[in-house]
């Protein structure tokens, strides 16, 4: 600590990011990247863009991203005016709660869920109420969101992978007609159903999403949102206020290529959702309790094993997986979803160490 820090840096607990190791021959499942390798046509982008000596770098971006909003806006059906694009969606949440969430009543979120809310809310001074979710399950419920300030969801949530039907939603919205409500979709393209089709008739939803989950760009940092132009215009105020370039030439177009190839998306997409219910079996079968997910992780608990030392035993065998700690959920461990053989590789490795136990 310096005697220099402001006084809201004193008070702030920072979100604390999944490790990133360096070691070699590491089955890496505690981030929820993609298993699988972009769109062939990313990396085709990335070289057009450079050309032959990377000339265009010393020119900046465009600050609007209009081709890239242009077509993201194509595949949803939207005008460009519905879509924001920021460096990453953790960005685009950070100007949402700026521009969208900060009121004298209180924003209110699940208590289990993506633990970067609250840490937004202590660095904006944003008054908060968090929601907890039921005990069976974690299951959430959109009644309990009824009216009185504004609202996040993660649909499906992180880190419990749970997801809500799109009708859920749609009452969501009408319950709080007059508050803005924002669906975090980082993981719908793996099953789950978007809030994005009632855009038309809601002008207080905004939906954010990012690249680095289904469309394997984690390393590119791209996320974007989707809602009425009003709400787009306050992102674009917040943004012009911080920094008029958050994506590079080579994000912008490496992020629009990946949104036309719908195919690999499709593709990859599907691979992603079959190892996920290959290995929630596989679990299940070991003793272990899979909460249904629609994302690419499952959120599993053994009855006769501490979480904590399930994590450790795993690490000892280069497998390493997301333990939280907190209160309601430290028994549990959110598991990536990898390629087939590294599911194998974990489900192997549990084998063993439960048969140790015994």
């Amino acid at each position: 600590m310096s005697r220099f820090w402001s006084q809201i840096v004193r008070e702030l607990t920072p979100y604390v990011p999944g490790e990133q190791p360096r070691q070699a021959n590491l089955v890496k499942l505690n981030t929820n990247e993609n298993p699988y390798p972009p769109s062939p046509a990313v990396l085709a982008a990335i070289r057009a863009e450079l050309g032959d000596d990377g000339a265009r770098l010393r020119l900046y971006p465009d600050p609007q991203g209009t081709v890239l909003r242009e077509a993201i806006a194509e595949q949803e059906g939207l005008s460009p005016d519905h879509v924001f694009v920021g460096n990453g969606s953790d960005e685009v949440l950070a100007f949402a709660f700026q521009a969208l969430l900060a009121h004298p009543e209180p924003l209110r979120f699940p208590d289990i869920s993506y633990s970067f809310y609250p840490t937004y809310c202590r660095l904006y001074r944003i008054a908060a109420r968090q929601v907890p979710l039921r005990d069976a399950g974690f299951a959430l419920d959109v009644s309990d969101y009824a009216g009185g300030g504004p609202v996040i969801l993660p649909n499906p949530n992180a880190p419990t992978g749970r997801a809500i039907a799109r009708a859920d939603i749609a009452r969501l919205l009408e319950a709080n007609a007059d508050w803005p409500v924002v669906i975090d979709e980082a993981y719908v393209s793996f099953g789950a159903e978007s809030a994005a089709p009632l855009i038309a008739s809601h002008d207080n939803l905004l939906v954010v999403r990012t690249l680095s989950k289904s469309y394997s760009l984690a390393g590119l940092r791209v996320g974007y949102a989707l809602g009425h132009p009003g709400l787009v215009e306050a992102l674009v105020r917040v943004k012009d206020s911080f920094n008029s370039y958050p994506l590079d030439r080579l994000a912008l177009a490496a992020a629009t290529a990946a949104v036309r190839d719908t195919e690999w998306l499709a593709r990859t997409s599907a691979a992603v959702i079959e190892s996920r219910e290959k290995l929630s079996a596989d679990l299940a079968a070991l003793g272990l309790e899979v909460l249904p997910s629609k994302a690419n992780f499952v959120f599993a608990s053994h009855p006769g094993h501490d979480a904590a030392a399930l994590s450790r035993a795993l690490r000892e065998r280069a497998i390493i997986v997301r333990h939280f700690g907190a209160q309601r959920i430290a028994q549990w461990l959110r598991i990536t979803i990898g390629t087939p053989a590294e599911c194998e590789a974990l489900v192997g490795a549990l084998r063993e160490i439960l048969a140790q136990a015994a």
